[in-house]
């Protein structure tokens, strides 16, 4: 590696921050003003991208068709963000911020499907842009003129910005409420007005984004969720609200990624590394390494609560005589569930990975909703009990009895790790923080071909004899299941589930009386990974095989949409939306092409309607019906 070689991957690595910088801006401006955790961020840039595309088509590739369809295709995205925040998240300001969250998601189903749409399945290249095809020489290597205008935006939109915050009325407004809005609103500012600005300067800078990586990047689907991680890591290492902070996030991630492929393999201690394939993880380690050492981000400040968003303090619920009988019904109808597979022979099929899906959305709610911590990273413990369970039935030829114990004993050890690590930070930096170790997870998983078989996963793991029918195995996913759920169940109502919830309503009152908050927290953890690695293994072996998206990002959210759906303020909510979204998964994606818009609809629906979820919905007619009484 030469000298000369470094500097100008070090100066493509500025190219890089000002790409990330523009998204991260615009997330970081929405969530600073609205504390929306606006997960569709990412959509917007891929809207960016394709619009440019069409525009550049229509307008011409002149240097004035090329530019306005740029600025054109950016402002187009924001008068779309502007009809979304004033038609949807206006609606739900005032409910749980992950349930704001949930709407944003369902967001991202919609519009993936819009987009395929209109524009198909195929990456769709755009043109060069005008008089910046060519390359210039720098140090003795080449490195394209585009990438020189990039290094320029960023700069120039950080300006931009920082004379709109301090130098305009509106700036201040915006820099009032990301400290205080609701005292904002109590000084007589139209709050609905000034969201809607933010929100669509927020999506023109994603549009704007999106639109300049036409020379760079193929117009495609997946540009989304890879895009939203890498902004959301942006925005939570610079501070969330900080745009300088963005700036400097974004310049410190670009030059590791840069770096990391410039020195391609080291020697350490006689040990080959290679820091090329870092690539895929280093801002989740960067991020990890921030939030241990300074959880407010690098220039970011703890945030101000935001006094009617939360709405977790509820009584334990009582297990009434009436409660215990539907239970019991239940119970009967699950166990005679297979007499129907005569006439449904997927029926048994369905049915395990609704229990599955079960048991995994069960073990979340044990920390988001007595624990009050929400995790974007949960599928780490899932495909950690599943690795580890197919590892051992394949390598050392393990029973099933003994892996049905070991992987969810290798998932709890692994939710120790983390949640010491976790348990010190709140918010949403503590789901940040999850997220990045359950990237971490993904990245040794996806890389590490001779033990995890790497992008190609792990084929051949079978169940015994006994359980090779579905409807055998269908009985052991039950008992598994049942028998999770109603540990958890105890566990809640025991005096660890009282202190937990105390440790989430009033945490300084709680250490106060004696409770160590951080112990208690940390052991629900260990407890979540511990039901979560089961639900795994069960999954890794109705499967057959498995595969690095076992632990990916889209479990996770799947996990999160799951607990949100169905409620975080009992065990029965989960339980509901874990069955509700399995089944409406199934049934949509058999019935049309565009399966995701029609569960991105469903699931706004239910937000709009049900802003408590489904265990909402049913205590709220509960409540109603004795009124009548």
């Amino acid at each position: 590696m030469t000298l000369a070689s470094l500097a100008v991957q070090l100066l493509n690595g500025l190219a890089d921050a000002s790409a990330m910088f523009l998204v991260a801006a615009g997330l970081s401006l929405i969530f600073g003003v609205t504390r929306i955790v606006n997960f569709a961020h990412g959509s917007f840039y891929m809207l960016g991208l394709y619009l440019a595309y069409t525009l550049v088509e229509r307008l011409g590739d002149s240097l004035g068709g090329y530019w306005g369809a740029v600025l054109l295709a950016a402002l187009v995205v924001a008068v779309i963000g502007a009809v979304v925040e004033m038609t949807i998240l206006r609606r739900i300001y005032h409910a749980p911020e992950l349930f704001q969250l949930l709407a944003t998601f369902a967001l991202v189903l919609v519009i993936k499907d819009a987009a395929l749409w209109l524009w198909g399945p195929e990456d769709l290249f755009g043109p060069r842009a005008p008089g910046l095809a060519g390359a210039v020489t720098v140090l003795g290597r080449r490195l394209p003129q585009y990438d020189l205008l990039l290094m320029a935006i960023g700069p120039l939109v950080l300006a931009l910005l920082w004379l709109l915050q301090h130098r305009t009325r509106w700036g201040t407004l915006v820099r009032a409420a990301t400290q205080d809005r609701e005292m904002l609103g109590a000084l007589g500012v139209n709050q609905a007005w000034l969201f809607t600005g933010v929100f669509a300067l927020g999506c023109f800078l994603a549009g704007l984004g999106g639109a300049l990586q036409g020379p760079r990047l193929p117009a495609n689907l997946a540009l989304d969720m890879d895009t939203i991680g890498n902004a959301f890591v942006v925005v939570v290492v610079g501070g969330m609200g900080s745009i300088g902070g963005a700036f400097a996030a974004a310049l410190l991630i670009a030059e590791i990624k840069a770096l990391c492929i410039a020195l391609g393999n080291v020697s350490l201690w006689g040990v080959e590394i290679s820091l090329s394939r870092l690539t895929l993880v280093v801002e989740f380690l960067v991020m990890a390494a921030i939030l241990v050492v300074r959880p407010w981000g690098l220039l970011g400040q703890p945030l101000a609560a935001a006094r009617s968003s939360v709405a977790h303090v509820l009584p334990l619920p009582v297990i009434t005589p009436a409660a215990r009988r539907f239970g019991l019904l239940l119970i009967l109808l699950l166990l005679a569930m297979p007499l129907a597979a005569t006439a449904f022979p997927y029926l048994p099929v369905l049915m395990i990975e609704i229990l599955v899906a079960l048991l995994f959305a069960a073990s979340l709610h044990f920390i988001m909703g007595p624990g009050g911590m929400a995790s974007f990273g949960h599928a780490a413990y899932f495909g950690l009990g599943a690795y580890a369970a197919a590892l051992l039935a394949q390598k050392l030829h393990w029973p099933l009895a003994a892996v049905l114990v070991a992987g969810p004993l290798a998932a709890m050890a692994a939710a120790l790790v983390c949640g010491w690590f976790c348990v010190r930070l709140s918010g949403v930096y503590l789901a940040m923080l999850t997220l990045a170790f359950a990237q971490i997870v993904w990245a040794v998983i996806f890389q590490w071909d001779d033990v995890t078989g790497g992008s190609n996963g792990l084929v051949g793991l079978r169940a015994p004899d006994w359980l090779a029918q579905p409807v055998a195995y269908y009985y052991l996913a039950l008992a598994c299941a049942g028998i999770g759920v109603w540990l958890l169940q105890r566990l809640l109502h025991a005096p660890f589930g009282l202190a937990l919830r105390a440790a989430r309503d009033a945490g300084v009152r709680a250490e106060a009386v004696g409770i160590d908050v951080r112990r208690v927290q940390w052991m629900a953890f260990a407890v979540a990974g511990l039901f979560c690695g089961l639900a795994g293994v069960l999954f890794a072996f109705s499967k057959g095989s498995i595969s690095p998206e076992v632990a990916g990002v889209n479990r996770s959210v799947d996990g999160l949409v799951m607990v949100l759906l169905g409620g975080v303020q009992s065990l029965f909510g989960p339980l509901a939306g874990a069955a509700l979204l399995t089944w409406l998964q199934d049934l949509v994606a058999r019935e049309t092409d565009y399966w995701r818009a029609g569960l991105g609809l469903i699931i706004l629906a239910l937000v709009l309607l049900m802003p408590g979820g489904l265990s909402g919905l049913w205590r709220r007619g509960k409540a109603e019906a004795e009124a009548r009484s």
